[in-house]
């Protein structure tokens, strides 16, 4: 055969390919729909570098590293460089941060200045100066020099230890993120030399456990160990603050005021050295107490010691403001009550409204007319028991159920007397009152009995006070046994009872609209298309910004429209503070906050109590909501804690000027009148951080009702007590009930009219289980934010809060 012998086609064996082609499930998934499948682009990052990029990426690191330490060197090193920030923090009662300024001036044989406010000290030995803050046992003081402040110096005795404010200040310093700390021991002297090498390991070992690592103990006791503590501060460089370096502050040296127009406000003058950034005149500057303020110029002026002074440069106008960029005051929206819907009132704002108008009426009403002996003062007026007491009386008495044909005799009686008293008629009294029968009446203006109580409350005010405050801690206990679960009232329906609660699928995964339903204060906020790209810019935009005054210069700073409290209460020996704030930082909107309890303080803390809250540069007033701390929904959903309970993380939420995190935030509980001296410290009630300002964070309240198995048939069963009325059961039966078991299910129908319900669920019930259903309401934090203003400046009593510039 010529050809070569081969099978036909149809006797061979051909396998039935694979359909999918090694593709996997969601490849088919995405062909089935009809998606095109994209290739991915290769990037610049997946390219190999060769080992001489590595080592060229290496060194360009290496030499910007350089740089900026050569920078910061730099800054603080020469004749008119300067100062580093002391802020000398007392531990103890017996601490004297004086003795400490004292003995650093003696060790560099200068004279210590008899002035109250911020030391200046130049070293000639070291080519550096230091600016030594004095503070005393003020936790306000502490915390706004140590805002500011390059090292903190903690000052600790040998001979008494640290007390409750100590620690309140070692834990309120950790959380606004410690600059440099330096430890310090006076009086050891004191201390027998037996027992000083003891005391040095004790508190090197108190002080390693806030600040871990094994910190140095240093004493100024003698010039030489005083030269060695400022040789170990001079020979170190000032660690960095995320949060304040990317604004300029300021330390006040020097405060002065120019009156304007108007006597009640003008022209505040701060002078001190730029920090942080470059100062541009553009931005807004943050005073404690006082808010944010408008800049109209920023002039050169004359530092301490400086040793070229030229007296025309202090008039020299470094930068002025330009009135395109310069930052607007205005913080709020205007609201538009015609662009929302035109609806009609609700039932608790009618309800709100006729409480108003009946608390209004018993101020108004609190004087009455009541028809007394002539002569008869109003006090004694007060108790005298007329016709309406006893009709009020025997009100009550008819409730009771306790009233006799006697009293009601009596009462008729009594009426017949009073209305022959009225009429002038005295011959109708009874023979008891005969002797009272010359004895004329008038129509005085009295005080009620019940407003004299409450005038002359206090003991019995003490005492309920205590008995609200065993009821808070108990219902705090409570929540936390069973969260969330509340009883069904009988004398009210729960259809209209839970009309503004709704059913969710899943918590998790159920869509929310996070525009339905607003209140009209959110009306007045601003919020971002994009936080984060919002953020990213702003950065960029203070990064590369090349305006303004640079970092290290001594300038004067003029503020516009500035209150005249500002220089009336203005005390060298306190720390005066400026802080400038980035853009957008001065408008309201809804701020998120991490927050964790403080585990020394064991009082609860409830949702919308009021809490002075210091976040960042800023402190004010608020009524902040607790929610969960999760990060695993889709929906953007967060459950509502009614409690700030130990041990867990929470996220508080507050109408709050705009703040771009990372900013630590530090929860102090808010009491009239709350002093900061060592005898009454405020409570740190916890230490968090900002997160966000997301407007769209839904706050979900949840609250559980609960039912018992009456009878159980396998998967069916008969549940009460969970209503008492058929028609609650037909409105709520579409809601999924769940069980404390695992088991899910749902109403199937009713049975009688006491609130008895069928419900069928997915496995068998047992009869100790315990069924719920759960339902949401979304909640919102109220409007009660104002600026926290301290204790020594007072306030007029006509101006109002929502006034006042946050």
């Amino acid at each position: 055969m010529d050809g070569g012998f081969h099978h036909r086609s149809s006797q061979k064996q051909q396998n039935k390919s694979f359909k999918s082609k090694h593709a996997t499930k969601g490849q088919i998934k995405s062909q089935n729909k009809g998606k095109v499948e994209r290739t991915a682009a290769h990037s610049v990052k997946n390219k190999t570098r060769t080992r001489l990029d590595r080592k060229n990426q290496a060194r360009l690191i290496q030499k910007n590293k350089r740089d900026d330490v050569l920078s910061s060197n730099r800054l603080f090193i020469g004749s008119n460089s300067t100062p580093k920030i002391l802020a000398v923090v007392p531990l103890c009662p017996d601490t004297d941060s004086d003795y400490f300024a004292k003995s650093l001036f003696e060790s560099m044989e200068v004279e210590m200045p008899d002035t109250p406010g911020p030391l200046n000290l130049i070293l000639e030995r070291f080519k550096q100066k230091l600016q030594i803050i004095r503070l005393k046992r003020n936790l306000l003081d502490i915390l706004d020099a140590v805002k500011v402040a390059d090292y903190v110096v903690f000052l600790m005795s040998a001979e008494v230890e640290v007390d409750a404010f100590g620690d309140l200040c070692l834990a309120t310093i950790k959380g606004m993120a410690v600059p440099q700390p330096v430890h310090i021991v006076q009086h050891i002297p004191k201390v027998p030399a037996k027992k000083q090498e003891g005391i040095r390991k004790s508190l090197i070992s108190y002080m390693s456990h806030h600040f871990p690592g094994e910190p140095k103990i240093f004493t100024t006791d003698t010039p030489t160990e005083a030269v060695n503590v400022i040789r170990y501060i001079t020979s170190q460089r000032p660690k960095g603050i995320a949060w304040r370096d990317r604004q300029a502050y300021m330390l006040c040296d020097s405060v002065d005021f120019e009156s304007g127009d108007d006597d009640e406000t003008g022209t505040l003058k701060i002078t001190g050295y730029v920090r942080g950034s470059n100062f541009s005149a553009n931005r807004l500057v943050h005073l404690q107490n006082f808010g944010d303020f408008q800049i109209t110029k920023i002039t050169a002026a004359t530092a301490p010691g400086q040793r070229d002074v030229n007296m025309d440069a202090e008039s020299t106008v470094l930068d002025s403001p330009d009135p395109i960029n310069q930052e607007s005051l205005v913080s709020e929206n205007d609201v538009d009550p015609m662009e929302g819907e035109q609806t009609w009132p609700t039932e608790e704002e009618l309800a709100e409204a006729d409480e108003r108008v009946k608390l209004l009426t018993s101020e108004q009403g609190q004087r009455k007319k009541k028809l007394v002996p002539k002569g008869t003062s109003a006090y004694q007026a007060a108790w005298i028991v007329d016709k309406n007491d006893e009709e009020d009386d025997e009100d009550d008495d008819d409730q009771d159920g306790s009233d006799s044909n006697d009293d009601d005799d009596n009462i008729m009686a009594s009426d017949d007397q009073w209305a022959s008293v009225k009429l002038g008629n005295t011959n109708e009294i009874s023979d008891d009152d005969a002797s009272e029968e010359s004895v004329e009446y008038e129509e005085v203006d009295v005080e009620d009995k019940d407003a004299l109580l409450d005038a002359e409350f206090n003991e019995e005010q003490e005492n309920a006070d205590y008995l609200k405050h065993l009821e808070k801690q108990r219902q705090s206990r409570e929540d936390l046994e069973f969260p969330d679960e509340v009883d069904t009232p009988q004398h009210i329906p729960a259809r209209v009872r839970f009309q503004r609660y709704r059913g969710l699928k899943s918590f998790r995964t159920s869509p929310w609209d996070p525009y339905e339903n607003l209140p009209v204060d959110y009306a007045r906020i601003f919020q971002f298309e994009n936080l984060r790209r919002t953020k990213k810019r702003v950065f960029q935009l203070v990064d590369s910004e090349l305006d303004g005054v640079v970092v290290g210069m001594y300038v004067t700073v003029h503020l516009a429209n500035a209150p005249r409290k500002a220089i009336d209460t203005y005390d060298p020996a306190r720390p005066f503070v400026a802080f400038t704030i980035l853009p957008h930082e001065h408008k309201m909107s809804i701020l998120n906050f991490l927050v964790q309890r403080n585990t020394e303080n064991t009082d609860a803390v409830k949702s919308k109590d009021p809490v002075v809250i210091h976040c960042g540069l800023r402190r004010f007033v608020v009524s902040p909501i607790y929610s969960s701390a999760s990060r695993n929904s889709t929906n953007n959903v967060q459950k509502f804690e009614r409690y700030l309970q130990p041990g867990s993380i929470s996220i508080g939420t507050v109408f709050a000027p705009i703040q771009f995190g990372p900013a630590p935030l530090l929860m102090f509980k808010y009491e009239e009148g709350m002093g900061q001296t060592p005898d009454k410290p405020p409570t740190l009630l916890g230490v968090g951080s900002v997160v966000d300002c997301d407007t769209k964070r839904i706050i979900a309240k949840r609250i559980i009702l609960t039912g018992h198995p009456f009878k159980v048939n396998k998967r069916s069963a008969v549940i009460r007590f969970m209503f008492f009325n058929p028609e609650d059961i037909a409105w709520f039966r579409p809601i999924q009930l769940t069980t404390k078991m695992g088991r899910k299910g749902h109403i199937k129908e009713s049975l009688g009219t006491h609130g008895h319900m069928k419900c069928v669920f997915d496995g068998p019930l047992k009869s100790h289980d315990t069924v719920c259903m759960y339902l949401y309401k979304r909640v919102f934090p109220k409007w009660t934010t104002r600026l926290y203003i301290d204790g020594t400046i007072t306030r007029e009593q006509d101006v109002k809060d929502d006034e006042m510039q946050i």
